[in-house]
């Protein structure tokens, strides 16, 4: 009862396996539905302009989104043992299926099934999969990827929350304050009750200095703010952009980014 119990469940494993590379082929290079993540005991093997061997340990591997796989081990915090990278088709082979050249008859008896793994190059990647602790898939989705205008919003929200940065009794008014030329991030009033006009960068820069000029230009036109100063606010602003904004008139702030995400813990510095 084990053995047909055992090998029934074998066979509808192989079937899926089967299915699962026919799709990924038919997706064409690099392409799979989503990522699996498996730990499992595994000897892996690379062949082609390069040749390297890691022998039958447990691992974590990773197959992405784009068709790459990568092998981890638990000693560093994110290069793999070894990879290939997309575009890559990957076929699955129960291992009765397959022929165990790669591996030593020591091991044979362990290996349940072979990924390999191929590059347009020729280049291959053979995991010999033992005793497997952990498979699984998941979809990830679409990924907006890091962006460095994100960094520049978040400072911007942060200043809003947080406008004693600015000086105690400032508070703001509106954040994207709309000009006819554009918005300008922050309009404050000072502890005077004047209003201030603030320009959030990553990077202050003379093109920045030159926007919060125009800005400053219009804003002193229209009666109902009065007298409108401006502050150019960033995580570092070159030396050139704040002469030029020494020379018009507006204020410049270097902003502690890790200081407002509350990260930077002032008992953790030397100086």
């Amino acid at each position: 009862m084990l053995a047909r119990t055992f090998g029934h469940t074998f066979t509808l494993s192989r079937h899926a396996h089967k299915l699962r590379t026919l799709h990924e082929s038919s997706a064409g290079w690099g392409t799979v539905d989503a990522v699996r993540v498996v730990i499992a005991e595994c000897q892996v093997d690379y062949g082609g302009r390069l040749t390297a061997h890691l022998p039958m340990a447990r691992r974590l591997i990773m197959v992405k989104a784009d068709g790459s796989v990568s092998v981890h081990a638990d000693d560093r915090a994110y290069k793999p043992l070894n990879w290939m990278s997309s575009p890559c088709t990957m076929t699955v082979t129960p291992a009765e299926s397959v022929d165990l050249t790669a591996t030593t008859s020591d091991i044979d008896a362990k290996v349940r099934e072979v990924w390999t793994v191929r590059a347009k190059s020729g280049d291959f990647l053979q995991i010999s999969l033992g005793d497997v602790e952990l498979d699984y898939t998941t979809d990830l989705g679409v990924d907006p990827g890091l962006q460095k205008d994100g960094v520049e919003a978040h400072l911007q929200a942060l200043l809003a929350e947080n406008p004693s940065t600015f000086g105690e009794g400032w508070n703001v008014v509106q954040r994207e304050y709309m000009t006819a030329i554009g918005p300008v991030d922050l309009l404050c009033r000072d502890e005077l009750g004047g209003y201030v006009a603030v320009e959030v960068k990553r990077r202050g820069e003379i093109d920045g200095v030159e926007q919060l000029t125009r800005y400053l230009d219009l804003m002193n036109r229209d009666p109902l703010l009065g007298e409108v100063h401006g502050v150019f606010a960033a995580q570092q602003i070159k030396p050139q952009a704040r002469t030029l904004a020494n020379d018009r008139g507006i204020s410049c702030l270097v902003v502690d980014y890790d200081a407002l995400r509350g990260l930077d813990n002032s008992e953790d510095r030397l100086f």
